[in-house]
């Protein structure tokens, strides 16, 4: 057990030495198209309007300085943190905020402090920002779980780590509260049962956070305080949104403006704000710096001795009842909250005190890092993950820290070391036609999926505005450039691949399915190689139209979807495309239609590439890029 918790320290603050070194890298780069390219980082701005936010926060628009410009493709979404930078100065500390609004020509950030600068004319850059505090809440957290001597946390570390066997009661009958198939439950059935730990495993399109919402209210039903987490404040906000549209009273912690706009009302902040009582604390701290003002002031008579002192007194008196005030009110609120949402390093000791919860539900638990899920680990009496181990693994930005392990999610080593013991998996996918849906069935999930009746054979023509034409009437094609000598190239920095002929043709598809009635925004592209996303962005300008790397598109769905797989090269080389469970988030994202463009005499080379092949050859999905040609 020590060695396990002192080797997940030592990743995380491997992982962020990684970041921190990034981040110096980015800010000492001089050349702004490169800084851009990356995504992480946007130059020249300037800042247009400053207003004021929620909880006294100041809002600040900022465009390029050139307002002819749209701000470049990049990944600062809304919640991100960032770091902004006043340009040309040396050793500029910078002030960090929150993005909390985008366009094409704006970004909104909210900062405690509004940016201050002596320069009449500056220019700022803003950058992704690592975030120290949950990285010290998951060591902190860590250290926690190691040191646990005596209680219920113990038994579950137990369980968790292998040293004791998980334990289920009988599963109990129930009234399902949501429509619910059969799968989902006798998935819901068995987390309640649980009395450690219980996994529901939900492949792509299957409804996972739909099943842990009803798990969610079956436990708020027979009383029990939930805590719901997941790694991104995207995916606590859907299970909130869930929760609160089925009348759950579900209190959202966080930063407000990491919250979609129309959740948060139910923000412990605004809900703080909102209270009579703090509005009563905030008139108090108003007195009490004025009192404080006065004591400080200068004045021709000289006051009665002591006077000074008392007022400073009372003021110190006022402001502890204002935060004794706001304290009870805090306190109020969580202790009538069924559910708590938060991010897994979203939880503020100091917000939830020593409170502890009857459950805690896991969203996404595939794509944290074990370290994360320690932190609401400390605070409950039972489990349950829901995600999916066979996509994509949490995002390592350390080599060091990948090799060690930071990578499996414990949603991961758990299903390795317990399997069905735990987990129930399921079955019915709400997604995608049944042949884009076969192939990974059968690769990952032993052929257990079976499309439901409402998406078994649903095509683009089955939408009114789609036309019929060879791209739209089917579901499957694979363009094979194999022999056309689309070869692929390689970046002289970061090393990531692109193939422009290559990118070439998956406009020509767009164009097609555009032409064809298809919205642009029904469509998105998808490539495993952040090179090629930016030069299919550089080739491709249609409104509402995504295109992104695999990784960045995770856990998003579109009718019709084009992958690009780029590989094309006379040594069967394939890189980093032998990540299949990548590729089977790729082929997952489709609902109607799934378009491969790809070189099969360099992908097919692997088992995994050639029984895909065979698969699109089969349901009648193979053409060559020479058929195109004609």
């Amino acid at each position: 057990m020590q060695k396990h918790f002192q080797h997940l320290k030592r990743l995380v603050e491997l992982e962020g030495e990684a970041e921190a070194r990034a981040a110096r890298q980015r800010m000492r780069s001089a050349n702004a198209a490169d800084l851009e390219r990356s995504g992480q980082t946007i130059v020249d701005l300037v800042i247009r309007d400053e207003t004021l936010g929620l909880g006294g926060q100041s809002i600040v628009s900022l465009s390029k300085r050139d307002q002819r410009q749209t701000l470049p493709w990049n990944r600062l979404s809304v919640g991100t943190p960032v770091l902004l930078t006043e340009e040309d100065v040396d050793n500029s500390a910078g002030w960090r905020g929150i993005v909390t609004a985008r366009s094409a020509e704006h970004l909104e950030v909210a900062f405690r402090r509004p940016p201050e600068t002596e320069s009449s004319r500056p220019t700022w850059r803003i950058d992704f920002a690592s975030d120290e505090i949950s990285r010290q809440r998951q060591i902190s957290a860590l250290d926690a779980a190691h040191s646990a001597q005596r209680g219920r946390f113990v038994q579950l570390r137990d369980v968790l780590l292998g040293g004791r066997s998980p334990t289920f009661d009988r599963a109990p009958d129930v009234s399902p509260l949501s429509r619910l198939n059969t799968s989902q439950l006798e998935a819901v059935r068995f987390a309640l049962s649980a009395r450690d730990v219980a996994i529901i495993h939900g492949p792509p399109g299957t409804g996972k956070t739909t099943t842990l919402v009803e798990v969610i209210r079956q436990a708020v039903a027979r009383e029990q305080k939930v805590l719901a987490c997941a790694a991104s404040n995207l995916a606590v906000d859907n299970l909130l949104e869930k929760l609160v549209a089925a009348g759950e009273k579900a209190i959202r912690l966080g930063h407000p403006a990491r919250v979609l706009p129309e959740l948060q009302q139910h923000t412990l902040d605004l809900l703080v704000d909102a209270h009579p009582d703090v509005k009563i604390a905030r008139k108090l701290v108003k007195e009490a710096q004025a009192l404080r003002a006065s004591a400080g002031k200068y004045t021709r008579a000289k006051p009665a001795p002591g006077a000074r002192q008392a007022m400073r007194a009372e003021a110190a008196d006022l402001m502890a009842d204002a935060r004794r005030l706001e304290r009870q009110v805090v306190e109020h609120l969580l202790d009538s909250a069924a559910v708590v949402c938060c991010t897994l390093t979203g939880i503020d000791d100091s917000v939830l005190g020593d409170r502890r919860f009857d459950l805690v539900v896991i969203d996404e638990a595939a794509q944290a890092t074990e370290p994360a899920c320690w932190i609401p680990l400390l605070r409950g009496e039972r489990v349950v993950l829901g995600g999916d181990h066979c996509q994509l693994p949490p995002t390592i930005v350390s080599d060091e820290a990948a090799r060690g392990g930071l990578g499996v999610s414990m949603m991961e080593r758990l299903a390795r070391q317990l399997g069905p013991t735990v987990m129930r998996r399921l079955e019915v996918q709400y997604r995608m036609h049944e042949q884009i849906m076969e192939f990974s069935s059968a690769e990952f999930y032993e052929g257990a999926l079976k499309a439901d009746e409402s998406v078994r054979e649903h095509t683009l023509t089955d939408l009114p505005h789609v036309a019929e034409h060879r791209l739209t009437t089917a579901p499957l094609l694979w363009l094979d450039t194999a022999g056309a000598s689309y070869d692929e190239e390689q970046e002289e920095q970061g090393g990531s691949r692109s193939n422009r002929q290559e990118a070439e043709l998956v406009k020509k598809q767009v164009e097609l399915l555009l032409a064809n009635g298809v919205a642009g925004d029904e469509l998105a592209v998808v490539t495993p190689y952040a090179a090629q996303a930016r030069l299919l962005r550089e080739l491709i300008r249609v409104p509402d139209l995504e295109i992104d790397t695999v990784d960045g598109f995770q856990g998003r769905e579109k009718e019709a979807v084009i992958v690009s797989l780029v590989r094309s090269n006379d040594r069967g080389e394939i890189g980093f495309l032998s990540d299949v469970r990548r590729m089977n988030v790729a082929l997952t994202r489709a609902r109607r239609k799934l378009i491969v463009v790809g070189d099969t005499s360099t992908v097919a080379g692997h088992e995994f590439y050639a029984r895909l092949l065979e698969h699109f050859e089969r349901c009648g999905g193979y053409r060559t890029v020479w058929e195109e040609v004609e």
